[in-house]
């Protein structure tokens, strides 16, 4: 079986009656951990861990002091509200295309570690790299070590990254002969260099993980059919362990 790494959304959403979430995260414990090491710090230190403006910090040291993980929970597929999120369109996906990505994809946090689309989930801000010192460890890549590597290939010899590079770099520092990863580029050819656009990444990624729970693909030689947003497979600038789609000029 392959497997799908996408990052998470820094905006979150409540939505816990559209789906029933099936499961707690597999890292609750350690999310626990993470929780209460955030609630003993005080507002300005979480708002420069968090990196972002008044309104933003207000609103999760609010969410922070009166989290509790099993309440109010969401399941992370619609959790997320960021533009990949929206490109992919979980609220409309049909029965097979959620079990789909049940089984194939995994939402990797900075804060739950590694997320199953049904796992329940509350909204809380903190990015991979943002900087926090928890149990001897610098920051949160040591903090998880190899365990989301672990979890992502526990049942799968198959990769595809669909995750930026601060996310995808808990699975590459670990990535062992007998697996194999794939990573999808989503780029221009703008006189005959590449060129990633941030937010257009975003989207390619989202309808990336449409396409391929629409299609139910387990063979990744299938991807390179991918066509939406004028992206085409690229044989010239791709390799066995990455797959380019430039987006043509329209």
């Amino acid at each position: 079986m392959l497997k799908i790494i996408i990052s998470p959304a820094k905006k979150m959403i409540e939505d816990p009656d559209s789906l029933e979430c099936r499961e707690m995260p597999f890292f609750i414990s350690k999310t626990e951990k993470i929780k209460a090491r955030l609630q003993s710090l005080s507002y300005n230190e979480l708002k420069n861990i968090w990196d972002c403006n008044d309104s933003i910090a207000i609103l999760n040291y609010n969410r922070l002091r009166d989290m509790n993980l099993s309440r109010n929970i969401t399941p992370a597929i619609l959790a997320y509200d960021g533009i990949r999120f929206k490109h992919m369109a979980p609220n409309v996906f049909d029965y097979e295309q959620l079990e789909y990505v049940q089984s194939h994809l995994v939402i990797l946090s900075g804060f739950y570690g590694a997320l199953r689309p049904f796992d329940g989930v509350v909204a809380y801000r903190l990015e991979m790299q943002a900087k926090l010192e928890i149990e001897n460890c610098k920051n949160l890549y040591d903090f998880w070590s190899d365990e989301l590597y672990k979890f992502v290939t526990q049942d799968s010899e198959i990769i595809v990254n669909l995750a930026s590079n601060e996310y995808s770099k808990t699975i590459y520092k670990y990535i062992s002969d007998n697996k194999k990863i794939i990573t999808c580029i989503f780029a221009e050819n703008i006189k005959g260099k590449l060129i990633e656009k941030g937010t257009k990444c975003k989207m390619a990624r989202g309808e990336m993980v449409r396409f391929m729970a629409e299609n139910c693909i387990e063979n990744p030689e299938k991807i390179k059919n991918f066509n939406r947003l004028n992206y085409k497979f690229s044989p010239e600038y791709s390799s066995e362990d990455k797959y380019v789609f430039i987006q043509s000029q329209v």
